[in-house]
C-alpha cells in the first residue's frame, strides 16, 4: 500500500478508528476510577565523611558518592525491612518485611551524595511513616556498617535532611496521563485495525477493484437511496442522485455493442441479493422514458420478483410462452402509465435450465429482437446456477450487477469465468448500493438538473402518487 492508499483507508474507515480510540479511552477511564489511589512520601539523606583538610575532603566526597549507590541497595534489604517492621509493629499497621520491601524504593541523585527514599501506600499517613522509619533506621545501619572494628566513630555518616511529609494528592492513578496514553494507544490500534481490515477486505468498493478483476467497463454506480422503495415510474421521475445514476446507465448502454440496433441484454449478478432485478426494472423504465421500445423479460424461473415489484399478474409469463400455451404478445403486460412491456416468469417450472436452453427460448428472443429496440432479460445469479450464462450465449452479452462492499473480487472473477467458459460476452459491470456522499440534497449531475431539497421532491411525488399520477421531469 502506498501513502495515498493509507489515507483513503483512514477516510473510508474513520468510524473504526474512532471506535477503537473511544473504546480504549473508556476502558482506561473505568480502570483509572476503579483502582485504589496510591500516595507517596519521600525523604532525603545526606551522606558525608569526617575529613578535615581539603585534599582529604575531596577524597572523602568521592568515597561518599560511591557509597550512596550501595546504601540505595540497602534500603531494599531484608535486614532493614525487619528493623522497620519492628519499628512500625502496631495493631493499626501490621506489615511484614516482604510487604514493606514492595512499598519502598530508593535512588541516588546523580553526581551528588544525596539518597532519596520513597514509600507508597493507599494510606497517605502510613506512606509517610514508612518513609520516615526507613530513613531513621538506615542512619543507624550505616553507622554500624561504617564504624571500623575497635573504633567509636563511623567513617561515613548518613544525615536525614528532609523529613517525610504526608501527601494530599495521590501519585497513582494519574487521570490526565492515563487518558492521554489511552487516546494515543487507541488511535494506533484503530489505524492498525483499519489497515488490517482493508488488506483482508476483498469486497468491491471502487472502479479500481473492478479493474483488478476484469477489463469490462463500469457502466454506472447506483447510489443508495430511499427512493428505491417507491414504484419505479415515480422514483425515476425525480432528480435525485439515485434516479440520475440510472440515466447515466441508460446513456452508457448506448455505447455497448453499437453495431446492433436491436439489442438483447442479460442482467445478472454473482450472488442473490445484489440488486440485479431492481437494476433491470429501473433500467427498463428509464429507457422507455427516453422513447425506446423496451421489453423486460423475467428469466429467473427459480425466485421471480418482478410481478410483485411491479404489481403485475404472475399467472401468465415466460414459462407459458416457452411451453406454447400463449404467444409472446399475449404474455406481455404494460407497466402502469409507461411504455414498458413486461413478461413475468409465470408458473415456476421443475426444469428451468432446460426451458431456458430450449429452441422455444431461441425463437422467443428472435421474435422479441424484431419488435423491440432493447430486450432486457432478468436472469438468475451466475454462481448458484448456470441459467444466466446459458442465456448470455443467446443474447448480445451480459451486464453483471455487484453490490458495493458486499460482492468480493473472487465472486466477481468466478462469475465472469462462468460467462467466459461458455463464450458469452461481458458488456460491463454495474456497482449497486454505492454510498451517496451528497445524500443531503438532490444534486444535478448535468446542466438539466438543478439543486432542490430532497424533502420537497419526495413530498411532491407522494402528493402526485395519491392522485394516481406521477410527476414528469425531463432528463
Amino acid at each position: 500500500m502506498e501513502l495515498q492508499d493509507y489515507w483513503r483507508t483512514l477516510r473510508r474507515r474513520w468510524g473504526l478508528v474512532m471506535g477503537c480510540m473511544g473504546l480504549v479511552i473508556v476502558l482506561a477511564a473505568i480502570w483509572t476510577w476503579s483502582v485504589t489511589p496510591l500516595y507517596s512520601s519521600t525523604t532525603r539523606i545526606f551522606v558525608s565523611t569526617s575529613q578535615s583538610d581539603e585534599n582529604s575532603a575531596y577524597t572523602g566526597n568521592l568515597f561518599a558518592t560511591q557509597r550512596v549507590a550501595s546504601y540505595a541497595d540497602l534500603v531494599t534489604s531484608n535486614q532493614l525491612a525487619e528493623r522497620v517492621a519492628a519499628d512500625l509493629d502496631t495493631e493499626a499497621n501490621p506489615l511484614t518485611p516482604a510487604e514493606l520491601r514492595d512499598k519502598v524504593s530508593a535512588r541516588s541523585v546523580p553526581e551528588t551524595v544525596l539518597l532519596e527514599i520513597s514509600a507508597t501506600d493507599p494510606d497517605a499517613e502510613l506512606a509517610r511513616a514508612i518513609a520516615q522509619a526507613y530513613a531513621e533506621e538506615l542512619q543507624g545501619l550505616v553507622e554500624e556498617l561504617e564504624t571500623p572494628l575497635g573504633a567509636t566513630d563511623a567513617v561515613v555518616k548518613a544525615t536525614l535532611i528532609d523529613d517525610a511529609q504526608a501527601s494530599s494528592s495521590p501519585v497513582s492513578p494519574n487521570p490526565v496521563r492515563n487518558l492521554a496514553l489511552a487516546a494515543v494507544l487507541g488511535l494506533l490500534l484503530g489505524v492498525g485495525a483499519a489497515v488490517a481490515r482493508e488488506l483482508l477486505d476483498t469486497s468491491i468498493k471502487s472502479d479500481e477493484d473492478v479493474a483488478a478483476v476484469t477489463a469490462a467497463p463500469v457502466l454506472a454506480k447506483i447510489f443508495k437511496d430511499s427512493d428505491a422503495k417507491l414504484a419505479p415510474s415515480q422514483a425515476l421521475a425525480t432528480s435525485t442522485p439515485w434516479a440520475e445514476s440510472f440515466r447515466v446507465l441508460r446513456t452508457n448502454m448506448q455505447y455497448v455493442d453499437i453495431d446492433r440496433e436491436q439489442k438483447v441484454l442479460v442482467l445478472t449478478s454473482s450472488m442473490p441479493g445484489e440488486g440485479k432485478t431492481t437494476t433491470a426494472v429501473n433500467l427498463a423504465v428509464t429507457m422507455t422514458q427516453a422513447g425506446r421500445r423496451v421489453a423486460l423479460i423475467e428469466c429467473d424461473l427459480r425466485r421471480p420478483l418482478i410481478s410483485e415489484r411491479l404489481d403485475l399478474d404472475p399467472a401468465v409469463g415466460t414459462t407459458s410462452v416457452l411451453i406454447g400455451k400463449v404467444s409472446a404478445a399475449d404474455a406481455m403486460q404494460r407497466y402502469g402509465d409507461t411504455a414498458l412491456d413486461v413478461m413475468v416468469s409465470g408458473q415456476l417450472p421443475p426444469n428451468p435450465s432446460e426451458l431456458l436452453q430450449s429452441q422455444a427460448m431461441e425463437s422467443l428472443l428472435v421474435e422479441l429482437r424484431t419488435r423491440y429496440d432493447v430486450v432486457i432479460l432478468d436472469a438468475p445469479p451466475l454462481l448458484p446456477v448456470t441459467d444466466a450464462a446459458l442465456l448470455a450465449t443467446r443474447a448480445d452479452g451480459a451486464v453483471v450487477v455487484v453490490s458495493h462492499g458486499q460482492t468480493t473480487r473472487d465472486q466477481l472473477a468466478t462469475a465472469l469465468e462462468r460467462l467466459e467458459s461458455v463464450g458469452a460476452k461481458t458488456l460491463g459491470v454495474v456497482v449497486n448500493l454505492t454510498p451517496n456522499k451528497k445524500s443531503g440534497s438532490a444534486y444535478g449531475y448535468g446542466y438539466g438538473y438543478g439543486y432542490a431539497p430532497r424533502e420537497e421532491s419526495k413530498k411532491d411525488i407522494s402528493k402526485d402518487a395519491s392522485k394516481g399520477t406521477a410527476k414528469d421531469i425531463k432528463a
